[in-house]
């Protein structure tokens, strides 16, 4: 399946504005080499659909997901026990670092799965529980 997405270019390290369409072994070659460096931040969506749109943010082996449902609704999914809930943690959201408690914070290993099974499937609010911002 095809997935469009965008992501932290890897020369710049800014996020980039050319949107990509591939197969999910373009996404996971540019996912593993933003991992190798240690942060990056992807915005991910099925081709031909606007909406649902899931956002990775990480940070070494700390990650935070969104959920785009449309243009005015945005949720965040809850953690899975990576960090302590009173936890602080940075993880870039476009091209900045954004803090979020520990309650949404992922493993970055837990937090692809979950990416690649919404591009399986094109339904995400059977990836855990969502938290509407």
């Amino acid at each position: 399946m095809d997935v469009s997405w965008t992501a932290t270019d890897l020369e710049s390290r800014r996020l980039s504005t050319n949107e990509q369409s591939s197969d999910l072994a373009g996404l996971t070659d540019h996912f593993t080499a933003l991992r190798s460096r240690g942060r990056g931040y992807l915005e991910v969506g099925l081709t031909g659909r606007e909406y649902p749109r899931l956002t990775l943010g990480f940070q070494d082996d700390q990650a935070v997901i969104h959920l785009f449902s449309n243009a005015e609704r945005s949720s965040l999914l809850v953690g899975d026990g990576t960090a302590a809930a009173d936890a602080v943690v940075h993880v870039p959201i476009m091209d900045d670092l954004a803090v979020f408690s520990g309650d949404y914070v992922l493993s970055v290993d837990r937090a692809w799965a979950l990416v690649r099974d919404f591009i399986r499937t094109g339904r995400p609010y059977e990836l855990g529980e969502w938290r509407d911002l």
